[in-house]
């Protein structure tokens, strides 16, 4: 009786068995954003332009340089994000400009000891005579954006997105081509005073 037990339970046991185990697949997280609603800002600065209403906060101040300029903060509270603008007068000398735009190149290419690519985008409207350049920065960078634009005689304007989280490409990636589409925005609706 006791080997009928053993019997059929070994039976029970190979019989039950018979699926194979199929791992669940991976999940990944879904973030949606809502769609772009855009608003003229007024701020007492040489230059006008649009941004998103999901910025909640925009700080700006006069900074202390040899020529006018202003530094401009556009915070985005609910994607951890924050757009620094500087603006600094040219005021036609261009000496001014051709420095101006070396540091702006160069503060792009100190990213690329850790950035994977840096596709450039250069943009330009000539009816209101915005001229610049959009980079896009891909990998664990501080900032996975930045951009520079001018009139070439008496205005320059770059920013630089930057999260308040540790550098993770994949993690940052749906938030920063977000705000990316917000710069471009910015660099459009652009109007200089």
């Amino acid at each position: 009786m006791k080997h009928t037990y053993y019997i059929l339970s070994i039976i029970i046991i190979f019989c039950s068995c018979g699926q194979d185990y199929i791992p669940k697949p991976k999940g990944y997280l879904r973030l949606e954003y809502p769609q772009p609603q855009y608003k003229n800002i007024k701020v007492d600065v040489p230059f006008s332009f649009e941004t998103n209403m999901l910025a909640t906060k925009i700080k700006y101040k006069k900074l202390a340089a040899p020529t006018e300029s202003y530094g401009i903060n556009i915070e985005y509270p609910t994607l951890k994000g924050t757009v620094f603008l500087t603006y600094k007068a040219i005021n036609g000398d261009q000496k001014n400009l051709i420095d101006y735009l070396r540091d702006a190149q160069k503060f792009t290419l100190e990213h690329t000891i850790k950035a994977e690519e840096i596709p450039v985008f250069p943009y330009e409207n000539k009816e209101r005579k915005v001229y610049g350049v959009f980079s896009e920065v891909k990998g664990n960078v501080a900032s996975p954006a930045q951009f520079y634009v001018t009139d070439s005689v008496n205005h320059f304007l770059i920013g630089s997105l930057y999260f308040n989280a540790k550098p993770n490409y994949d993690s940052i990636l749906p938030a920063a081509n977000y705000l990316q589409k917000d710069m471009v925005h910015i660099m459009e609706t652009l109007n200089w005073k």
